[in-house]
């Protein structure tokens, strides 16, 4: 049974990664009704909620469906560190989440995100001034190390642990990787492995499929795993793992109906959190990978992300629906 402080997360929990422009409550919403277990914010500036900044104490908006919820936040300076846990305190997460992963340029030049991975002792002090600050578990997300020749994260996992944090979620790459290449989940299993670490240790990165999910949960021993760019446009994912871990079995794809019925209930909480304009403008990005792999797609993807007003939207997937009922019933 995995546990993060009192909060009982499963034998296994699949975790929805904290996405930044992705992760807000109407993606949560999905995910979650798709069987994620546990979830995360977009990460949340320090900096910008102390300057009571709108887009990030919009952020910290939780709902009670969504729990066990963690809310993240980031920055390079111990006191403003402190100051926002105080804030987010407020909200009432689950626990907060500190980045010390995100290999975006804009925050690492701040000495925030993946950039306090060749600072160990920064770490090891903005890490301890969030514990501090409150009484809610503390957990960290992070990469291997800046490059392949700083690959630090067992140190890191050892250090972070005596301050107090009670997970540690890894991202299989290092900095310099970015995105690219393959992770490489055996340092991850080092941290797990490694007799001194008693807290819970997530992996992340690559996790694209039930049967991949499977053979890196026994091959690398972790307590869970985190999932991001696979879950977008594709909230089964969770479902299918934890059926697939079940079972052995694979679940249905999910059918064309079943798509448009996830993507409209996206589309209708995105318009009402955020209004119709940020809304309807925001969901644009996520209709070609909701209908990814749908056979001669373009012309409708080309309406919706046109289309302005949610009865608009709403009727072009009801044209989708129709149209490949027909398709189906002439194979």
């Amino acid at each position: 049974m995995a546990k993060i402080g009192t909060i009982e997360l499963g034998d296994f929990p699949l975790l929805l990664a904290p996405m930044e422009d992705v992760s807000d409550p109407p993606f949560r919403a999905v995910c979650k009704a798709n069987g994620a277990d546990m979830m995360y914010t977009e990460f949340i500036s320090s900096e910008g909620l102390i300057r009571d900044a709108v887009k990030s104490k919009q952020k910290l908006d939780i709902f009670d469906y969504e729990r066990p919820i963690g809310i993240q936040i980031f920055g390079g300076d111990e006191e403003a560190m402190a100051l926002a846990t105080q804030i987010v305190d407020v909200a009432n997460p689950d626990l907060v989440d500190i980045n010390f992963g995100c290999p975006v340029k804009k925050v690492v030049c701040k000495g925030a995100g993946a950039g306090i991975l060749r600072d160990l002792p920064k770490m090891v002090k903005l890490t301890e001034a969030v514990v501090r600050s409150t009484k809610l578990p503390v957990t960290v997300k992070t990469r291997l190390g800046w490059d392949d020749d700083s690959k630090n994260v067992e140190e890191v996992a050892q250090r972070l642990q005596d301050v107090g944090i009670q997970a540690l979620t890894i991202h299989g790459r290092t900095r310099a990787q970015l995105y690219k290449g393959e992770a490489d989940w055996t340092l991850i299993a080092a941290v797990k492995n490694n007799p001194r670490i008693s807290i819970p240790i997530f992996g992340n990165g690559d996790i694209d499929s039930a049967e991949k999910a499977l053979e890196y949960k026994n091959r690398y021993g972790v307590d869970g795993i985190m999932i991001g760019r696979a879950a977008i446009g594709y909230p089964w994912i969770f479902k299918e793992i934890k059926h697939f871990l079940e079972t052995g079995q694979h679940l249905a794809p999910p059918t064309i109906s079943q798509r448009i019925d996830v993507c409209k209930t996206h589309l209708e909480k995105s318009v009402l959190w955020k209004g119709p304009r940020a809304g309807i403008y925001e969901m644009r990005r996520h209709y070609s990978q909701y209908f990814k792999g749908v056979d001669h797609f373009k012309e409708f993807r080309t309406k919706l992300v046109t289309a302005d007003s949610l009865e608009e939207i709403l009727f072009i997937l009801q044209e989708v629906d129709k149209h490949y009922l027909q398709v189906e019933s002439l194979v």
